[in-house]
Formats: structure tokens, sequence, C-alpha cells
């Protein structure tokens, strides 16, 4: 049985950071029904690629779902979305600000429908504050939340992620308060708001450089590839190729020095410790760097490994989708012919489980009626 099996997710969420958490209750077991406008989530038509109608967008996020398209707007929907919030453990939403309350789903209408309810709301900027009512993307908020000052090269334009890594995180804050509240609701009886704003999760994510301003009171700096606080901690280049050395210890850098037969850099009191390798960053990574381009990417990574010094290749997202490990801990799954990337929650007793491909709009409207029927939700 998996972790979350008998508990039933409505979720009226588009996009990513609302998708993904839903997606992630569904590989715990939880039975997760997706309401769609009838144009569908705006991501089913965010391509290409797309297969068989399907974009891969939609398919990152939305597996192991059920969907059945709702006008919310219109009186008849109403019966309809009310019963399947009578049924449902947990609500997932992230509409702009008031959009719930113009729609009749908001935190105080669904607990008048069910009490119980673990109701979990997912927006820009948080539901109070000057900016409650600005939408939130992704995008907006690396910037706006510091992500991208201190993202890229040093003498370049801010970057964003790769990815959207601020969605992806609120979805996974989203997924902790929820199981929290499952939680405390086993103990109480009580439902509960929760709520998550991808303006704070990015703030936590700022991590050690947050708290650095924090004590210094100075700015945070872009410094491309390389770590603030560790040295050296950074992209190389070989004589072929670019490789990550991570050298985030003594340890590891007396053990390096010896790798490299370089004794002398051990006594010399610029690098005598990581504080003093920070400062001296400039002169240690310029010598390191003449060192490295002399060799090739293969010999360094065999170097290095061999002395239990953490190195690694600069893979492209194919190369890391068929590496040896992607393929060892089946990471590579396929369902209803739809290729994805399998959830790393890795459980001994309670497993996550595959079952339904991502869903075509609607594509499970008559079965949803007819078990809520069966139920006397509707007539």
């Amino acid at each position: 049985m998996s972790a979350l099996s008998g508990i039933k997710v409505l979720e009226l969420a588009r996009v990513l950071a609302g998708p993904w958490c839903g997606m992630t209750l569904a590989d715990l077991g939880a039975d997760v029904i997706k309401v769609e406008p009838p144009t569908g989530d705006d991501t089913r038509g965010w391509g290409p690629p797309f297969r068989d109608g399907l974009s891969a967008y939609f398919a990152c996020c939305n597996r192991n779902k059920r969907s059945i398209a709702l006008d919310l707007r219109l009186p008849e929907s109403r019966p309809l979305i009310e019963a399947l919030i009578k049924q449902s453990d947990i609500l997932i939403e992230n509409y702009r600000t008031g959009g719930a309350e113009s729609l009749g789903v908001d935190y105080a209408t669904a607990k008048k429908i069910n009490p119980g309810i673990i109701y979990c709301s997912i927006s820009g900027y948080g539901r109070t504050g000057p900016d409650a009512y600005k939408p939130g993307y992704d995008f907006a908020i690396q910037a706006e939340a510091g992500l991208m000052s201190i993202t890229g090269p040093i003498d370049d334009m801010p970057y964003r992620s790769g990815t959207a890594i601020t969605d992806i995180a609120s979805g996974q804050n989203a997924t902790m308060a929820i199981l929290a509240a499952l939680i405390h609701r086993m103990k109480t009886g009580e439902g509960q708001s929760l709520e998550i704003s991808l303006f704070e999760t990015q703030l936590q994510l700022l991590a050690n450089s947050a708290s650095g301003v924090l004590f210094s009171g100075k700015e945070a700096k872009r410094l491309g590839n390389q770590h603030p606080n560790i040295v050296p901690y950074q992209v190389f280049s070989a004589s072929d190729g670019h490789f990550v050395l991570a050298v985030a210890s003594e340890n590891l850098w007396r053990d390096c020095c010896a790798a490299l037969e370089k004794p002398e850099l051990l006594k010399d009191s610029r690098y005598i410790d990581n504080a003093a390798r920070v400062v001296n960053r400039e002169t240690l990574i310029a010598e390191l760097q003449e060192l490295f381009g002399s060799q090739t990417l293969l010999h360094w990574q065999n170097l290095f490994e061999k002395a239990g010094i953490p190195i690694a290749p600069i893979n492209s997202v194919k190369q890391a989708i068929e590496h040896p490990v992607t393929i060892a801990r089946g990471m590579q799954i396929e369902i209803g012919n739809v290729h994805m990337i399998g959830s790393p929650l890795k459980m001994s007793s309670s497993p996550v489980e595959y079952r339904l491909p991502p869903p075509q709009l609607d594509a499970h409207r008559d079965i949803i009626l007819n078990e809520l029927r069966q139920q006397g939700w509707i007539t």
C-alpha cells in the first residue's frame, strides 16, 4: 500500500508549482483529480515538443492524475465542484489573489462545505502584503527575490536558473506543508488553511547567500561558477572540456594538494585554511587553472576520483538522462508511451507508484461523475 492510499486531492492549479505538488502527492498514492478550465492547463500548449497532442512541459508534472474540465464561472458547475470539495481531503489552488473567492472555491467557502479539508493556496507574493494581487511567475520571482543577482558570469548580465527552480521548490514546500497538516488532522481532527508563496520560497533558497548579507550587511556578489564561501569549489577548464571540482573541507584540500603533488600549497600562508583561500582566491585559482589546462578531462577525473576528491564533468541534459546512475536508480520511466523522469522518493515499505500517464483534457469525466453518483455526492 502506498503512503497516501485513500487520500483524495482536488487540484485547482495550473502551470508548475501547484501541479508539481499534486503530482508528488499522486506518486505517493493519493487520488488526484485535476480540474481544468475547458481550454485546459496553460502548459498543454507550451511547446514544442509535443507527442500525441501532449506537451512535454505538461507531462513533466501531471502523471498519476485524472482530468475533468469545468468552467467554474457557470452556475451548472456548482453542484459538481461542491461534490468534489466534499469528498476531498486536500485542495490545491494557485489562482491570483481574489480569484478563488470570485469562483466560490476559497478556503472560507470550502471549509463550510468540508470542515476537515486541508486547503493549500500557492501564490506569487502571498495572500497579504503589498504585492498580494500581483501575478507570480517563476522568472519574475527569481529576479525580484534575489536569485538572478547571484547567478551568471561576474561581468555579464544576471542569469535565471536553467529550470523553474522557484516554482518547483514552492511545489515541494506545499507538499511538506500538506503532509504536516495531514498529521495534524490525524491528531486533532482539524483541517486548516496553508499558504505558500513563490517569493518567500525563493528567499529561503538564497540560504547561505542571504545569511551572509544578514551577518555582514554587505551585498552578495555574483561569482559565476565560484562559491562565495568555499575555495576551490568551482568550474575549471581541462585541455578538452570543463569540470567541477568541490574541495569542501580541509581534509579534501590536503588530499587535493597531495594528488596534484603540490605540497607547497599546503605551506603557503595564503592558503593555510579555507578562510584564507577565500580571501586569496584569485591567485590560487589562477595557479590551479594553469595546471588543469595542461591535461585532459579524463586525466583529472581519474586522478581525483582515485584520491576521493569530488569531481564531475558538466553533462548535457541528454547525458544526465542517459547517465548510468539515472538508469540504475530507475529514474527513467514510461507510462502509457509517455517517457518521464521518475520520483526521487525511495521508500521501502510504501514505495511510489506510477499508475496513470499525464491525462488528456477531460479524459476521466465519465469515471469521476459515476464515482460521485455512487457515493451519493451528486444525483
